[in-house]
């Protein structure tokens, strides 16, 4: 009993020390990105789109503590507007993107032969194409809606996170124990879901954290072109595009926006890098 106990807690101890201060660090800041998307309008000082200062690229104050845009508009209120579609339209089109993937992946490493043969020669195809060239192409085409924003960002991140689940299911697809259930009679669905998939959440749960920056990466770019969120609505890149004037006097309008983007993508860089059982992920 004794030597339980003793084994038990070491064990213990090093669940703990996986917490590491980086990781607790990255969940702070991510959750905070969560709340100001959900609860970043009910906490604005004004109306994000309300003219509340004659002076434009104002600076820092009391009343306007991020300083005000090109229209004398408050940019703390314009950054936490900002939030719900940067952060909302990137967890959407990552969570879709994931989903397809995910669900691609499975199948051809578990059926095999052919289908998987040309499920992965098309979607090879698909990712010899530049994301942002892609993304351009299809929003060109289609317009820039949200909805459309959202399948298009989708749909270039597939291929990526198909390749990464691919990649883990072969190998469990070939352990011991996928076998012996595929020699009791159970069905594809049952090993996909069941066999396969929960021996692999950790590279994929770090895979999704890396996906939603290139994501978020991509969604600022767009904007900051003028073929990503179309006023009225903002995100932090058409944020960014709107007040590049004020890069000339310093403005904290222009610089701000910037900071939030890469408060964002650093927050979940280091949750993801720090996550227990991850394996590296990248690439499209």
């Amino acid at each position: 009993m004794s030597e339980t106990v003793t084994d038990i807690a070491p064990a213990a101890s090093r669940l703990r020390l996986r917490v590491s201060p980086a990781a607790a660090i990255g969940a702070a800041i991510v959750l905070t990105g969560i709340v100001l998307a959900v609860f970043g309008q009910a906490l604005s000082p004004y109306d994000a789109g309300a003219i509340v200062d004659v002076d434009v690229f104002g600076p820092i104050s009391k009343a306007y503590p991020l300083g005000t845009d090109y229209l004398g508009r408050d940019m703390l209120s314009r950054i936490l507007l900002g939030a719900r579609y940067t952060v909302g339209i990137a967890a959407l089109a990552t969570a879709l993107a994931c989903t397809a993937g995910i669900g691609l992946g499975l199948f051809a490493a578990v059926v095999g032969g052919w289908t998987d043969s040309i499920l992965s020669r098309l979607l090879d195809a698909l990712t010899s194409i530049p994301s942002k060239m892609l993304a351009l192409v299809l929003i060109a085409g289609l317009g820039s809606s949200l909805p459309i924003l959202v399948l298009t960002m989708a749909f270039i991140y597939v291929p990526g996170c198909y390749r990464i689940t691919r990649a883990l299911a072969v190998n469990i697809a070939a352990e011991d124990f996928v076998l012996a259930a595929k020699a009791r009679g159970e069905g594809r669905g049952y090993i996909m879901l069941r066999e396969v998939m929960p021996n692999m959440v950790g590279p994929l749960a770090t895979d999704f954290g890396l996906r939603f920056v290139f994501v978020v990466l991509l969604l600022s770019s767009l904007s900051f072109l003028g073929l990503g969120v179309q006023p009225p609505y903002a995100d932090w890149g058409s944020l960014v595009r709107e007040n590049i004037a004020g890069l000339s006097y310093g403005a904290p309008a222009v610089v701000m926006p910037a900071v939030a983007i890469a408060f964002l993508t650093i927050g979940v860089n280091l949750l993801v890098d720090n996550l227990p059982g991850r394996a590296r992920a990248g690439g499209r």
